[in-house]
């Protein structure tokens, strides 16, 4: 159960990161709504990671 909920953040974390990228280079949005898309998906990504790591198989 651990290891899909860190699949899960994880893979909203690089959706995160892809969707503050691609608004950054269109330049669409503001600016804050970019950094704050970017930082929740670096948070998500990294806890996703971390998760799916340190759970052990049973």
């Amino acid at each position: 159960m651990k290891k899909a909920f860190g699949g899960i953040l994880t893979l909203l974390g690089i959706i995160g990161i892809i969707y503050g990228a691609y608004s950054f280079i269109q330049h669409t949005g503001e600016s804050r709504s970019v950094i704050v898309a970017v930082i929740v998906g670096i948070i998500f990504f990294f806890s996703g990671i971390s998760l799916v790591r340190t759970t052990k198989d049973v």
